[in-house]
């Protein structure tokens, strides 16, 4: 599965991004996605030529990475893709099923007239998402910027970047099993029920349906360990 560009979030939103901005929303496309394979040793000279960039925005970017739980640097061997454990499923989803519905209902609460407006349109698009000849990361890339588009829409910037962070924990975690999972536009699909919920300012029911949807993405995960 190849993707180039997920959706931005935080300080790279809205402007022009740095080299070291570029290189940590490229880096961490592919660490997502699993073009580095989870334990594959990063080589930043390597990256740096990739990428069209210098070795210091390559540096800069694995330092926030690291921040992310997506690599580690090991004192003497090396900076390392972390490897997918799924046995962290359970603590991810924990915290998930507590943050996703708070996030939810207060999307409900404080989304701005143009949040709303672009909340109802990507409802619409939603329901129509299919898979094309395997196409997973269509699938995927959709989900990462539903789930983008409600954090974003809560207006707490900080609950927006841990939410993110978990998200892509978890998506690394879908990635690893996704060719045994059955009908994945449909698990992107059932966003555009919360998403209309979020949009016409129904806190409960879109805070319900959060749940509903991180539990039940964790049920299908377990069912093809």
């Amino acid at each position: 599965m190849i993707i180039d560009h997920l959706p931005t979030t935080g300080d790279e939103r809205g402007g022009a991004m740095s080299l070291a901005g570029q290189a940590y929303e490229q880096i961490k496309d592919r660490l997502i996605m699993l073009r580095i394979r989870p334990g594959d040793p990063i080589n930043d000279v390597g990256l740096a030529a990739e990428l069209g960039v210098g070795r210091t925005p390559v540096r800069e970017a694995l330092k926030r990475l690291e921040t992310d739980h997506l690599v580690v640097s090991y004192a003497r061997r090396g900076t390392f893709a972390t490897v997918v454990d799924v046995t962290e499923l359970g603590a991810i989803s924990d915290l998930r099923q507590l943050l996703e519905p708070h996030a939810a209902r207060r999307a409900a609460e404080n989304a701005t007239t143009r949040q709303r407006a672009e909340l109802r349109a990507t409802a619409a698009d939603v329901r129509h998402l299919e898979v094309v000849d395997d196409d997973h990361t269509t699938v995927i890339t959709e989900d990462l910027a539903i789930h983008k588009l409600v954090y974003r829409a809560t207006g707490n910037p900080h609950l927006e970047d841990v939410l993110v962070r978990y998200d892509n924990l978890a998506t690394r975690i879908w990635c690893l099993v996704i060719d045994k999972l059955p009908d994945l536009a449909e698990h992107v699909r059932e966003h555009a029920e919360l998403l209309e919920a979020i949009a016409d300012g129904q806190a409960d029911t879109a805070a319900s349906l959060a749940l509903a949807h991180v539990t039940g993405f964790e049920r299908a995960i377990r069912r093809v360990l």
